[in-house]
């Protein structure tokens, strides 16, 4: 089985962030992967759904759990474009997932701006900026958009 990289998966994420944009939904997007499989896609439905918990990693959490029929996803990744907001945190932290790779930062609204440690499962492990100026660079070109 060939084995994908961080980059592979993270411009998979970034395909469904594109899916968000389309929509004109924040353009965030995230995947579940378990044995270097995807078992889980999800971007930002908060509009289409009228649902402010509509975020792409709460989408792609319950979609592998659904699909594992688990609620816990330990010997699984998930690939998110933009660093996850509190909210997100506490999802992942629950679902005790066992890695975490997210591209850009978001000063705003992201984890870092709100927690001194790490706010997931301690079995967790944390990889940041993987493709950063691509997932950057699409959010500054939505908002740009509706500036």
């Amino acid at each position: 089985m060939m084995e994908f990289s961080h980059e592979y998966f993270m411009q998979q994420a970034l395909r469904e962030a594109q899916k968000a944009f389309d929509a004109d939904e924040v353009p965030i997007g995230a995947i579940v992967v378990l044995n270097n499989r995807i078992i889980a896609r999800g971007h930002n439905q908060v509009e289409l759904l009228n649902d402010p918990t509509a975020h792409a990693e709460v989408l792609a959490i319950t979609t592998a759990c659904n699909a594992l029929s688990a609620k816990y996803l330990p010997d699984a990744a998930l690939y998110v474009t933009v660093e996850p907001c509190l909210m997100c945190c506490g999802a992942l932290y629950w679902s005790k997932i066992g890695k975490i790779i997210y591209g850009a930062s978001d000063e705003k609204n992201g984890f870092k701006k709100y927690v001194a440690q790490q706010p997931f499962h301690p079995k967790t492990e944390v990889v940041a900026g993987v493709l950063e100026n691509e997932c950057a660079a699409l959010m500054k070109s939505f908002f740009r958009n509706k500036r």
